[in-house]
């Protein structure tokens, strides 16, 4: 596992590196993720049992106009022994990996008006691959808020949160259904 984390900061990176070349809007967005997976439909359900075992999160996001933008992100965490997922007493530690690429749509100008430059909301949807115990694609939508501290957006932080909907939930196990939520800084590169 530390190998592969090792492995994508070093893509991250690298892919930072090329971005800063490109004179494009690109952000490196680094943070901590926490993963609700026991069995609510409530996104806020039992938030003392929610999963924080190594959470690290990472993700590069490219605005291609004024209000939208596409993200690429990679989250690590885990189950520990005698946790729950989905109401079942965890028996050992579980790791999860996921990859996700979203499409993301910032309607904060349409809320506060154009003034507000130092908050940006949300939308975002897209597809994930997602691993604890098996593999499963997931369905994801969810939203966030970005507060810039700096006048120039150059550095910020987030929160987000976002619901994953596992294509074959029934079957996949402990790979099913689950809300993530992250805290990030966020760079503009």
């Amino acid at each position: 596992m530390k190998k592969l984390f090792l492995i994508v900061l070093l893509v991250a990176f690298s892919i930072s590196s090329f971005a800063q070349r490109s004179d494009n809007d690109w952000y490196l967005n680094v943070g901590v993720n926490a993963i609700n997976s026991l069995g609510s439909r409530s996104p806020i359900y039992h938030p003392g049992d929610w999963s924080f075992q190594f959470p690290v999160s990472a993700a590069v996001e490219f605005n291609w106009s004024e209000n939208f933008s596409i993200e690429q992100a990679i989250t690590f965490n885990g189950f520990n022994e005698d946790k729950l997922i989905d109401g079942v007493d965890l028996q050992e530690d579980y790791n999860y990996l996921s990859l996700d690429t979203h499409v993301k749509y910032y309607f904060g100008e349409h809320i506060l008006g154009r003034n507000a430059d130092w908050i940006d909301f949300y939308a975002n949807a897209g597809v994930g691959f997602f691993h604890i115990d098996e593999t499963n694609i997931s369905a994801n939508i969810g939203g966030g808020a970005l507060v810039w501290l700096n006048g120039s957006r150059t550095f910020g932080l987030r929160a987000q949160t976002i619901a994953k909907f596992a294509f074959s939930h029934s079957e996949s196990g402990f790979d099913n259904n689950h809300f993530q939520y992250h805290l990030q800084a966020v760079f503009k590169l």
